[in-house]
């Protein structure tokens, strides 16, 4: 675990810490990135009485929990331990209330809240983050009532420019928020845990904003590392394939839609393979519900469909100067058996190339990294952080032993 603050002024009696418990990996960059303009921030558009402090802790067990009640008993637990006066827990999990995804809930009389990642969507995350934050930082400082807030209104009517937006709004109103509007709805505290929710109205559009968003949080761009080895394989193989004319003639005979379906098996098969040999599905009885399930295997497949791609772009560049340089263009007009040739006929060439070894190299590929591919699930990502976290726990044990 690791704690860093922000700068504050002022005496103790007028200062209020904000604690973010950030689960590891994205949700810790994210805020780390952000947490050195939430302090002034908070001060300009929150409460300009008080002064502000920001801390960040990092806790695994935040990003194991994917229930509202667990993630607050957490962020409650920690914020006692560490004396916070107000505590936001920020999880890469999707968090579901009766299937609909829940952006964020704030626990108004035991100063609790948490941020869901996923439901913000892909980008641009750090700023939807950060309005989050000071929203619920404002919905429990004043209050969730609408009397509370309109008495604020007319005490504070200077709004800084960072953040633009409706008091009833979790984030300013962005295109995405526009396609896919979050609601806010207040709860009497005999009926809920929690006094204010965040939910995605639109049923249609929260899937595409929860994929996007656990896309994010897995860091495709992280494992292509692991393709180092299969690439230069790949590349190795049909540098070899070039030297015969037989794939020359049959990039003339193929048509762009044949070339299209050949890139997307390629590809599917590339991503299906890995799955396969690293036991990356994840089975329903893994989890409670099946549609978690569902839903943890359509962001894996779609995290390694984006590494795949990148990989694939990488190997069609190669093979683009490689066959500039060793196909002789006279001879590729001979074995097309046309007047001349282009530039068109040579991307033909590489585009078909570089299926054909997509195809080829998909099975029996071994991936030089197994534990950056496994990372970039969350089913592996929440057992290392389960490990983690008791570890941690018996470390406490035995110092207070």
């Amino acid at each position: 675990m690791s704690i860093s603050e922000s700068e504050s002024k002022g005496s103790p009696d007028q200062r209020l810490i904000v604690g973010i418990l950030t689960a590891p990996e994205l949700p810790e960059e994210v805020v780390a990135d952000i947490k050195e303009d939430l302090a002034e921030l908070l001060h300009t558009q929150v409460d300009r009485d008080r002064d502000w402090q920001v801390t960040t802790k990092t806790d695994p067990l935040s990003g194991t929990e994917g229930y509202s009640k667990a993630i607050l008993d957490e962020t409650a637990k920690v914020k006692e331990q560490e004396g916070w006066d107000l505590a936001i827990s920020v999880t890469d999990l999707p968090i579901f209330f009766q299937r609909r995804l829940i952006v964020a809930d704030a626990d108004v009389k035991r100063n609790l809240a948490y941020l869901s990642m996923p439901a913000l969507g892909a980008a641009p995350i750090k700023k939807r983050v950060r309005e989050a934050v000071i929203q619920l930082v404002e919905d429990m400082h004043h209050g969730e009532k609408s009397s509370d807030r309109e008495l604020r209104e007319g005490e504070h009517t200077l709004k800084a420019a960072v953040v633009e937006k409706n008091e009833e709004e979790l984030m300013t109103r962005r295109l995405a928020e526009r396609l896919s509007p979050i609601s806010r709805q207040t709860y009497a505290r005999e009926n809920s845990d929690v006094d204010v929710r965040f939910l995605v109205e639109s049923r249609f559009m929260e899937f595409f904003r929860m994929i996007s968003g656990m896309v994010l949080a897995n860091r495709p761009w992280t494992i292509f590392p692991a393709f180092k080895k299969v690439l230069a394989a790949a590349f190795a193989t049909g540098a070899y394939g070039l030297i015969f004319p037989n794939l020359w003639g049959m990039s003339g005979a193929f048509t762009e839609t044949r070339l299209m379906i050949m890139m997307v098996v390629a590809i599917s098969a590339m991503v299906s393979w890995i799955i396969v040999v690293h036991h990356l599905w994840e089975p329903t009885s893994d989890h409670e519900s099946a549609y978690l399930s569902r839903i943890y295997n359509a962001a894996t497949v779609m995290t390694l469909g984006i590494g795949v791609m990148f990989y694939y772009a990488i190997l069609f560049l190669l093979f683009f100067f490689a066959v500039l340089l060793f196909v002789p263009p006279d001879m590729l007009k001979e074995e097309l058996a046309v007047t001349s040739v282009s530039v068109f006929d040579f991307l033909t060439l590489t585009w078909l190339v570089a299926s054909v070894v997509t195809i080829v190299g998909a099975i029996g590929a071994g991936l030089e990294n197994e534990n950056t591919i496994l990372k970039a699930t969350y089913g592996h990502r929440q057992k290392l952080r389960r490990k983690k976290a008791k570890e941690e726990r018996e470390e406490e044990e035995t110092s207070w032993d």
